[in-house]
């Protein structure tokens, strides 16, 4: 491995436009894996990225040695909808984000798969696979990545099975670009436990997905209790989680090379907190990896 870390990152600021964001990541964090939104989260606007913009941010990741960058797409989207007014503006806002991915070079987007307002999950696993499949279809290239939810209020998303639907119903060209984020506060938040059953829960994957498909870790803890529906991060140990899942993590042979972000609290300052959670994470992950 390099000086800089190629699996540990965190979801770092774009401030000042994308391309300071690569820097930030390998001057401030050491790390060369990444995350950033390419626009307002919270808003309907979608920029074209300027030719010197993808220029800039391109040399920057060769200058930071970056191997792997990752967006999240906008809190607004809902590709889950039972609107149809809301759920065409959210695939337009959709493959808008992937065609930003697509000229800055970023390799893949992170979404959640939407809430099915009406109640009927089994419509909106199916509204978020077309919604999926159009977007995706205009776009190629960008890898897809559907983040297991916590399951709060009508969210789809918070079962393996729920996530294993969306990419089923999806043609196999666009199924093959299609993988699956973990959170771990989420997934604790779901019902998944992570303290007391690591290895039943990853069985329980396997049951209805390939653990290759596992293409990204959000390593956050959580505020609340297993089960609790409610998505609030904590600082790795300084929850309901504690070190042992996230050592657990580190030290897991199957889960080697997976990208691992942090979207833990900042703190007083951007980059104070997410030193001290990765030194944890990279100390656990400095012990004899185990197996299943």
């Amino acid at each position: 491995m390099s000086h800089f870390d190629d699996e540990l990152g965190a979801h770092v600021s774009a401030r000042g436009g994308v391309d300071q964001a690569p820097g930030r990541a390998r001057e401030e964090l050491e790390a060369s894996v990444f995350q950033l939104f390419t626009k307002q989260p919270n808003r309907w606007a979608e920029p074209v990225v300027p030719d010197d913009v993808i220029a800039r941010f391109q040399m920057a990741r060769e200058t930071a040695d970056t191997r792997w960058c990752v967006s999240h797409d906008s809190y607004l989207i809902n590709l889950a909808s039972p609107d149809e007014a809301l759920w065409k503006r959210s695939v337009a806002s959709f493959r808008a984000e992937l065609q930003r991915c697509a000229a800055l070079g970023i390799e893949a987007v992170v979404t959640h798969p939407g809430n099915a307002t009406d109640g009927d999950t089994e419509r909106g696993i199916e509204a978020n696979a077309r919604g999926l499949e159009r977007a995706m279809a205009r776009v190629p290239g960008v890898r897809v990545l559907l983040e297991l939810t916590a399951g709060s209020g009508t969210s789809i998303g918070a079962t393996f099975e729920n996530l294993a639907a969306i990419r089923s119903s999806l043609p196999d060209e666009l199924r093959e670009r299609v993988g699956v984020c973990i959170d771990t506060c989420h997934a604790f938040a779901a019902g998944y436990g992570l303290v007391d059953d690591y290895d039943g829960v990853w069985s329980a994957y396997e049951k209805v997905l390939d653990l290759s498909t596992i293409e990204l870790f959000h390593l956050n803890d959580s505020q609340h209790g297993l089960g609790s529906r409610r998505d609030r991060h904590a600082g790795i140990g300084d929850g309901t989680l504690g070190d042992t899942p996230f050592r657990r993590i580190m030290q897991d042979e199957r889960f080697r090379g997976v990208p691992k972000i942090l979207e833990t609290p900042k703190g007083d300052d951007e980059f104070s907190e997410d030193r001290r959670n990765l030194a944890l994470l990279r100390g656990f992950r400095e012990h004899q990896t185990v197996g299943p």
